[in-house]
Parts: structure tokens; sequence; C-alpha cells
């Protein structure tokens, strides 16, 4: 997630422009996740950078706390930090319990967790600037959490949402 929030349509008074303002210098954190399609829950971890490392946190959470005896299946795509030789020895050691479909590369559109990354940008950052990483970081595991929750109006469901994305 960036401290740019993503701009969506919205409404505005005739002749009037609503103005989204922008942060001077650009800061990320990045969600790590898995889409339980069964269950409509999410497993995530929050990492400050994007790597094999944080990656690995995040493979180990997954099949150690979330899912500790459950066999899993992992849909990844070709990202570096998927396919390093570190990330590629951590899914080695789960491989009893771990089966991985590769995506075709540059084909993100069909991998199901994207129509999820979707719902939560657009619920937890469009249109909307936060004073600083830990508020932007706040909302996100806020609505992470809520996708948990059984009755929560911000509920996600792929079944519910499967038509292509634009």
């Amino acid at each position: 997630m960036s401290m740019h929030p993503p701009l969506r349509k919205c409404w505005m008074k005739r002749g009037q422009t609503k103005l989204i303002p922008a942060p001077g210098i650009q800061r990320w954190t990045h969600v790590f996740g898995a889409y339980n399609w069964v269950t409509d829950n999410m497993s995530w971890t929050i990492a400050p950078r994007k790597n094999s490392n944080a990656f690995i946190t995040f493979l180990d959470h997954l099949m150690t706390k979330c899912y500790p005896t459950q066999k899993v299946v992992l849909v990844l795509d070709n990202a570096t930090f998927h396919t390093s030789r570190a990330s590629m020895a951590a899914m080695s050691s789960f491989a009893d319990r771990l089966q991985v479909v590769w995506l075709p590369k540059y084909s993100p559109f069909l991998n199901p967790i994207e129509r999820y990354w979707l719902h939560l940008k657009n619920l937890a950052c469009a249109n909307k600037l936060y004073i600083d990483l830990d508020h932007l970081r706040q909302q996100v595991e806020g609505a992470l959490m809520r996708q948990n929750l059984p009755n929560s109006n911000d509920r996600f469901s792929l079944l519910k949402n499967l038509r292509p994305t634009a």
C-alpha cells in the first residue's frame, strides 16, 4: 500500500472539483496475503519491503500458524521474491502439505486474489490521504480483520465477484 492514494470515481457538486491531497514523499508498506476462497477469510503479514525474506516470513506464518496441519494450495505469480532460491527452499520445506500453482508470466488477471486486493484498496485507501504510514497500516489491517468477521458489511466474497476485471 502506498501513501499516494488510488483515485476512484466520486460524487462532487456541479462546477466544483474534489481535491485529493497527496503526500510529498512516497512511502510504502507491503501486504503479503492468502485468500481462502472456501471461507472468504484472509491470512496476511505486513512488511516494510517486498522481498524474499518478507515472503518467507509470510509463508511460515501461513503454514505454521494459519494452517498448521492442513494442505494448502498457493497460487503465485513469477515475482522474483516468489522464485528466489531462498523462497523455493522455504516452499520445499512444506512440500508434503503445500501445492504451488504457478501462473503464466504477465497474467495477474488469472490470480483470484487480485480481485480482493482491488476491494481492499477501494475500502481502505481510495481517495484517502493518511497522515503517516502507521495510520494507513492501521486502516488496511482493520479492513483485513473485518474480512474475517462473518457478519461484516465490508466482507468480500470471491464467488460473488467472479466477473472479469477490466
